[in-house]
């Protein structure tokens, strides 16, 4: 007998969509922890090579439906998608608590319906109007917090464009990347995205060595974040939708915040409960 029963199905999509918000919570922990010794741009090359590699074997079977016309969209895809949002975490990341750059991803969905709204023709409705404002004053309250004392608006900023880009790469793949197999499709941006990246991480890399704990934070990002976590992500997409899919979006702040509250001792403080809470409730609302 091929494939999972329903019933086993029913039963992996939960667990499979636990896992998934876990291992994307905890990218914004190896974020943290990498990103002093690597600095952002070599961070992310290396996240976005080796998330590349992973998901190669896929591109070079599908390689037939890929001819050099594709490319004109795949390559500013990758520097919309991937390269320019993971610099922009990765610099949060240095600046703010693991769990700012995770409360802000979750934006993405309402700026995916946003920009679909204002440049592709989509209806957006009221519901979804009033999960912008909910989700933008999220953005407000976080923004104007202070942790240990520290203002973090400047970190907030730059997760919450880091979102923008992901919802503008969002209506770009649907548009562009139509009927592509999608582990390839990522394969081929992810690639892109590192020759993005190459000239400024070439320029940028670290001039002392850099400690093994940094590196293994990077190879799990690149490895377990970014290659096997597409793989799972459109494993579920082909399943069960891409709105119950998206659902993952609820749990990566939960587990990004738990996480850097559980190794490395960051706080989590009442702003911080608000904004997720103002920012996660608009989502919801959104997806109704």
């Amino acid at each position: 007998m091929n494939g999972a029963t329903p019933a086993a199905r029913d039963w992996l999509t939960p667990l499979e969509l636990l896992g998934l918000g876990m291992v994307w919570g905890s990218s914004f922990l190896f974020m943290r922890i990498a990103v002093p010794d690597f600095g952002p741009y070599a961070l992310v090359e290396v996240r976005l090579l080796l998330g590349a590699l992973v998901l190669v074997p896929f591109l070079w079977r599908a390689r037939a439906q890929f001819p050099a016309r594709r490319w004109l969209w795949l390559a500013p895809i990758g520097l919309v998608n991937s390269a320019l949002p993971f610099v922009l975490f990765a610099w949060a990341a240095e600046r703010a608590p693991a769990a700012i750059g995770a409360i802000c991803n979750a934006m993405t969905v309402l700026f995916a319906a946003l920009i679909g709204f204002l440049f592709f023709g989509e209806k957006i409705g009221p519901r979804r109007a009033f999960a912008l404002l909910v989700g933008f004053s999220g953005v407000v309250v976080l923004a104007t917090a202070k942790v240990s004392g520290l203002a973090i608006g400047a970190a907030v900023v730059a997760g919450t464009v880091a979102a923008l880009l992901y919802g503008l790469g969002a209506n770009l793949v649907r548009r562009h990347m139509h009927g592509l197999p999608p582990a390839a499709a990522a394969a081929a941006t992810l690639g892109c995205a590192s020759l993005w990246m190459l000239p400024m991480a070439v320029s940028h890399w670290p001039r002392q060595p850099v400690p093994l704990g940094s590196w293994a934070s990077a190879v799990a990002l690149g490895i377990l974040c970014t290659g096997l976590a597409f793989l799972v992500f459109y494993r579920l997409i082909g399943r069960v939708g891409p709105s119950r899919a998206a659902t993952v979006t609820y749990l990566i702040p939960l587990f990004g915040a738990l996480f850097a509250w559980l190794f490395l001792g960051e706080p989590v403080t009442v702003q911080m409960l608000v904004a997720g809470g103002l920012i996660l409730g608009s989502v919801a609302v959104s997806q109704r």
